[in-house]
């Protein structure tokens, strides 16, 4: 068992996403309410360069952008990292538009009890995100951190809406450009990281993934990165290093990556642990139904166990209540 760097933060991924649509501020509130100590949100620009939080640039499975007629002509195809996607997307809507849709639930079929609230929240901005975080830590007394991630930095520069320097001026307003700051920015790519490292002082997170690599092409592999030396590397621009959650075990066993990263110094946020069956690793799935829940909390205290720093979680609830249990009984 490697040593925490940090005391373990519960991230609450895209707001308590277990119980609300993700990326509203009504999740990020109830996250907040349950006891996470950071709200996530993924950040993509509007037409007119206000930075939103929505999962990704294309919002037909997160709004009702489908249900509006006068927004049919603006649904396209697009090659977004090497990928082609249908749909409707935020860079073609003025914040002004963007506030007339409403946000659905993104996993229907997984969690149908969310989709109650469909057509009850916009899409909130960052601005309104910030506002939120810093008057839940007025009121509560406790810091509120934000988590935002940079979503595909390349092809949005590429099409003309650059969104690091957005982002560090936004967050420079309200306050915050050093390491003690209530923020972590995190991001998929390196090269975006690398330039942020010299805009501000605000702790990064390098993401990692079980395969593939960064979009910029800056590292062969997700998997090069990850090697000893390359841990190193990513200490010289970045605070920490958020992996999937697979990638802490070698089958049964823990592997090497919490106690390599903290060797090169970088703090450990897996992601993401969610509470259905299906998204499990097998020794904690309950039943057969893989949309029934299993045993979350013995999954995010396995991991904390091997001396994690925090975790992005859909269930802040249960990460809660699985990181105090290990306080009490480690």
């Amino acid at each position: 068992m490697s040593t925490p760097l940090s005391a373990p933060i519960v991230i609450a991924h895209r707001g308590a996403s277990g119980y609300r649509p993700e990326h509203t501020l009504a999740a990020y509130d109830l996250a907040i309410e349950q006891g996470a100590d950071v709200i996530e949100p993924d950040l993509v620009p509007t037409k007119d360069d206000v930075l939103v939080a929505r999962h990704e640039n294309e919002i037909g499975g997160t709004t009702d952008v489908a249900h509006h007629p006068e927004f049919a002509d603006r649904k396209t195809t697009k090659t977004i990292d090497g990928e082609q996607v249908t749909g409707w997307f935020t860079e073609d809507f003025t914040l002004a538009e963007l506030k007339t849709l409403r946000a659905r639930e993104r996993l229907l079929r997984v969690r149908p009890g969310n989709a109650t609230y469909d057509g009850r929240f916009q899409v909130p901005t960052l601005a309104e995100i910030i506002d939120l975080a810093k008057r839940r830590t007025r009121e509560l007394g406790r810091t509120i951190a934000i988590y935002p991630e940079t979503k595909h930095p390349t092809y949005f520069a590429g099409i003309g809406h650059p969104t690091d320097a957005l982002l560090v001026h936004q967050l420079k307003a309200a306050g915050w450009s050093t390491a003690t700051a209530p923020v972590f920015i995190q991001s998929f790519e390196e090269n975006n990281l690398k330039r942020i490292h010299t805009m501000t002082g605000i702790r990064l997170i390098q993401l990692v993934a079980g395969e593939g690599g960064p979009a910029d092409g800056a590292a062969p592999s997700y998997a090069a990165m990850l090697t000893p030396a390359g841990l190193k590397r990513i200490a010289t621009y970045a605070w920490g290093i958020g992996p999937d959650k697979a990638q802490l075990w070698a089958g049964d066993a823990p592997s090497t990556l919490v106690a390599d990263a903290h060797a090169a110094g970088l703090r450990v946020h897996p992601w993401t642990y969610r509470a259905e069956n299906q998204f499990l690793r097998a020794p904690f799935r309950r039943g057969d139904d893989p949309d029934a829940h299993g045993d979350i909390r013995g999954e995010i205290r396995a991991a904390l166990h091997q001396g994690i720093d925090g975790f992005f979680t859909d269930f802040p609830l249960e990460g809660v209540a699985a990181r105090n249990a290990a306080r009490e009984h480690p």
